[in-house]
């Protein structure tokens, strides 16, 4: 992978990651184009959702700092129970990493076809999302953490976006836009991290031996700059509530995906 490559496909990573257009399903779109397979591609992968994470940290660190210095009062406060709803949100995820991971692993490989078809799901529920206007909730419950966590496990099918999944599940439960769309950027990075690090542990890395060290760290950067940029963008998007031009995308990307490719 030379480094021109690595940085259309980093901002491409960057920018779907936020967008509710699925990253995951760009991503194999793009790899299936330029003949990207195993080590070297899981290998930027992972360097490229580290990309994301960071421009997450940067976009929202006020949120972040804001948390972190509730929690370390020690006390049952606001701050601390955000966070404690941000591990319940993480538990059904959690499961599929330990319990059904090789079954993830072969969806990743089932062909383009499973990305059109959940593209095409993304686009019901951003759809869906954009119509049904509930009532809007100050503060995410329990509950509702929960079922916003467990729509995050359903998006680890590639095509059907995670951003767009979550965000649109915690808008039918009636949560405020910008506040669903900050808890969805927010559930996100720990599960992230620790799929990272368990990749590390198991010697995922072993392909950076035919990747270029150079390809990586423009990946990387790519997907940080971009990444903030879309990740601001969201937040703002959901705030005006533009969901359904992301609706369209992904039912045309998806149909032409399922037509042709």
């Amino acid at each position: 992978m030379g480094w021109l490559e690595a940085l259309v496909l980093g901002i491409l990573q960057g920018l779907t990651e936020f967008l509710p257009v699925s990253s995951s399903g760009h991503l194999e779109i793009a790899n299936a184009l330029f003949g990207n397979t195993g080590a070297d591609n899981l290998t930027f992968t992972i360097a490229v959702h580290a990309g994301t994470v960071c421009s997450t940290l940067l976009v929202l660190w006020s949120e972040v700092s804001r948390l972190f210095t509730g929690v370390f009062r020690f006390k049952w406060n606001e701050e601390t129970q955000y966070i404690a709803k941000i591990f319940i949100s993480m538990i059904p995820v959690a499961i599929i990493g330990l319990f059904f991971k090789q079954h993830v692993e072969a969806l990743f490989g089932g062909g383009l076809h499973i990305v059109g078809g959940a593209l095409l799901l993304t686009a019901c529920l951003l759809t869906l999302a954009y119509y049904i206007k509930p009532r809007s909730k100050e503060k995410i419950s329990f509950k509702d953490a929960l079922l916003i966590g467990i729509a995050q496990a359903i998006a680890v099918i590639p095509g059907l976006s995670r951003s767009g999944a979550t965000i649109s599940t915690g808008l039918l439960l009636g949560n405020k836009k910008e506040i669903v769309a900050k808890f969805a950027f927010l559930m996100v990075l720990i599960p992230v991290l620790g799929e990272s690090f368990l990749n590390l542990l198991k010697g995922d890395f072993s392909g950076t031996a035919t990747l270029p060290a150079f390809s990586l760290v423009v990946g990387f950067l790519a997907a940080f700059a971009s990444g903030a940029l879309a990740c601001k963008l969201m937040i703002n998007l959901v705030k005006k509530g533009k969901l359904i031009y992301f609706a369209a995308y992904c039912a045309v990307v998806g149909l032409l995906v399922l037509l042709f490719l």
